[in-house]
């Protein structure tokens, strides 16, 4: 059987952010970590299925289960890394400084920063529970924002996600009230670290086909 090369949950320094408690970052790293666990039981599990190489009728129900519920676990596993991931205590501007890449981008793909913001809070303030992700395109580098329910449901393949924001009720509501959703989004802003979006940015960019990047120098 092959080597199932298990994940190990990352570690974030987040304590003392602002308007999100330390309380909920403890029941939120615990859940993370849940999916980084459910990840690799799920992995090992399919591995043991095609550890003679074929899946056998028999196996088949047991199978598609698990691989089925695999998007769910490793997506929600990778959604909150990068969730974590663009937030840093002891910020102290909301928005992204005028001269980055994330604000050129923003203004080239909403015609203002404002509007792209704009339209990024009402995805997070739409009813139901997922998350906001603004992605980049590799192709033409146009920002756009998308909401992702269930984790793996409305990723849009290809596309670099720039900004993850999650507002499953389990991200705010020990601090707010499920009615308080924007409070818990404006003080999601006020934590934003843009070094890691400008960060991943480059990433974007560096990934791009060569193809599309050519053309789009012509």
């Amino acid at each position: 059987m092959a080597d199932v090369k298990l994940y190990t949950a990352k570690q974030f320094d987040l304590s003392g952010l602002n308007g999100i408690s330390d309380q909920t970052l403890e029941m939120h790293f615990k859940l993370y970590e849940g999916y980084v666990t459910n990840t690799n039981t799920l992995t090992t599990k399919i591995t043991e299925i095609l550890s003679d190489g074929k899946v056998d009728q028999e196996e088949m129900p047991a199978y598609s289960e698990l691989t089925r519920r695999m998007g769910f676990e490793y997506n929600g596993m990778v959604l909150h890394e990068w969730y974590f991931g663009n937030m840093r205590k002891g910020s102290t501007t909301t928005d992204p400084e005028k001269n980055s890449n994330f604000y050129q981008l923003a203004e080239e793909s909403f015609g203002s920063y404002d509007i792209w913001k704009a339209d990024f809070v009402s995805v997070g303030k739409m009813r139901g529970v997922g998350w906001a992700v603004c992605y980049q395109d590799p192709v033409n580098s146009r920002l756009s924002n998308h909401w992702i329910t269930l984790h793996e449901v409305g990723n849009v393949a290809g596309f670099v996600p720039v900004l993850v924001m999650d507002v499953w009720e389990h991200a705010f509501l020990l601090d707010y009230k499920p009615a308080e959703r924007p409070k818990y989004i404006e003080a999601f802003f006020s934590n934003i670290d843009w070094a890691s979006c400008e960060q991943r940015l480059q990433q974007g960019v560096s990934s791009r086909p060569a193809a599309a990047a050519a053309a789009k120098s012509e």
